[in-house]
């Protein structure tokens, strides 16, 4: 009686109940995606409570495509996009139907508050009407080519001791080892 009394008590601290719920609808994931193009990098960064598992950008149509996977129904999300890369009037489009997001722009970034209902995959295509805005395009002719000829400036001298060093000391374990197995 008392051993089957002890048992339930141990089992009350070994099997605790779990109390869990689902994420929720404003958790956010953080996606940071360096887009090149033009021989720069930029980032643009994401805050949202969806996935972005692909991203594409298209220089010569100033398009940035998201590629969206969402579980959950209601989707909300921030995107922060620097003015160099797309800026202007900037259109959305979600699966290809024009979508209004509500946008604030200072010459540095574009700030875009995403607010959509569907779950699955999404696409999210957004066009600018400037890009690369006060830089320039880098092509591979502007980019100096790095001196790919050997420096050698080693004091060979040295590099001959470390060389006869590790000879002896190899030599000097193997004796050593012999001597040791007799």
């Amino acid at each position: 009686m008392k051993t089957i009394f002890l048992i339930s008590i141990s089992l009350l601290f070994v099997i605790s109940p779990v109390y869990g719920q689902l994420l929720s609808d404003a958790t956010g994931l953080v996606n940071r995606l360096d887009v090149q193009t033009g021989g720069h990098t930029f980032e643009v960064e994401t805050v949202s409570n969806f996935d972005i598992h692909k991203f594409e950008f298209d220089k010569d149509e100033k398009k940035l495509t998201l590629y969206i996977s969402s579980g959950l129904k209601n989707n909300l999300g921030e995107i922060i996009m620097p003015q160099n890369l797309l800026g202007g009037n900037l259109t959305f489009y979600l699966n290809d139907n024009e979508y209004f997001p509500k946008i604030n722009t200072n010459e540095q970034i574009s700030f875009v508050t995403l607010n959509f209902t569907g779950s699955g995959d999404n696409t999210l295509e957004i066009f600018g009407t400037t890009y690369l805005s006060g830089l320039t395009e880098i092509t591979n002719a502007d980019v100096p080519l790095p001196d790919l000829t050997p420096s050698v400036d080693y004091d060979f001298e040295l590099i001959y001791v470390l060389i006869i060093l590790l000879i002896i000391g190899g030599i000097a374990s193997v004796i050593v080892f012999k001597r040791k197995r007799k």
